[in-house]
């Protein structure tokens, strides 16, 4: 899979777990936002946080769970591209980090991916 492939295979898992996110009665506020520091994947809001989401999407979790590519030096970047969202974009909500793990065997063509979303993540 080429870097072009793989970005939008990304893309997709995203907007899977943002419609996950709209069924439960979150706000998607941001997709995708970028900054000298990174990319958050999904800002998403339910009246009381404001989540930063981590995506991650995996075939499957035979070699290791999803959540494990989100090491200390991933949330450390994670942390500082909020810090920098917060500044550009004030709020009175509670700013939380989340993950969520996607696995889907068939990539884009799985019909039922399996979404396992962990808050408070880190």
């Amino acid at each position: 899979m080429n870097g072009g492939e793989r970005k939008l295979l990304g893309r997709w898992g995203e907007s899977i777990v943002a419609q996950y996110l709209r069924k439960k009665n979150y706000v998607i506020e941001g997709a995708g936002w970028h900054c000298r520091m990174g990319e958050i994947d999904l800002i998403a809001s339910d009246g009381t946080y404001l989540c930063f989401v981590e995506v991650k999407l995996r075939k499957n979790a035979c070699f290791a769970q999803a959540r494990e590519a989100v090491d200390r030096r991933k949330q450390e970047k994670l942390r500082l591209s909020a810090q920098l969202y917060l500044a550009e974009n004030p709020t009175l909500l509670q700013p939380r980090f989340d993950v969520a793990e996607v696995y889907a065997p068939e990539g884009a063509s799985t019909k039922e991916p399996e979404i396992i979303y962990i808050e408070n993540a880190f």
